[in-house]
């Protein structure tokens, strides 16, 4: 006698092998999208934390004495200096940013955007004054975190440090 149909046992034994088949495959592709959010988070998260640690080195490098003799002085919140235009600038931490703030300029600028969050912003300076043998320098220490990422795990952290000495021999021979 032929049969016309399927029976329930083989259109079930069917179905399991189908959502194995599939199951696999799509686990794969959603962890390698995470993948790829996280590491453009990252990617993004670097080149904002490089780009102002590279603009304050930058502007640190070429600081000059102020009055006092000092090269640079640290704030409450940053570092303050005066660069070779002979104005004073300072960066400094607020509300999870870093702010350049300029003579002349009417209200500080950011240099990281909403999209991260400095969470420790961090000043040592060594050889500040000219009665030491020390070539004044200073190091920066960062560490930010991606809020862009609606998932927390997802979320980057970097930890960087830098250190910046001025331009200018500032040691006695």
């Amino acid at each position: 006698m032929a049969t016309r149909g399927y029976t329930l046992i083989e259109i079930l034994v069917a179905i399991s092998i189908f959502f194995v088949v599939i199951a696999a495959p799509s686990g794969f592709f959603v962890s390698a999208l995470k993948g790829q959010q996280k590491a453009l988070a990252s990617q993004e998260l670097l080149d904002n934390v490089s780009y102002a640690l590279e603009y304050m080195s930058r502007s640190l490098r070429m600081a000059k004495k102020d009055d006092n003799k000092l090269n640079y002085a640290t704030t409450t919140q940053g570092i303050k200096f005066r660069n070779y235009q002979d104005k004073y600038q300072e960066f400094y931490l607020e509300d999870g940013r870093i702010k350049e703030d300029k003579t002349g300029y009417a209200q500080p600028l950011f240099l990281t955007s909403n999209d991260i969050e400095i969470s420790k912003f961090e000043i040592s300076i060594k050889g500040e004054t000219q009665e030491d043998i020390i070539q004044p320098r200073v190091t920066l220490l960062l560490e930010a975190i991606g809020n862009r990422p609606a998932i927390a795990s997802l979320q980057p952290v970097i930890r960087i440090q830098t250190t910046i000495s001025q331009r200018n021999l500032d040691v006695q021979y």
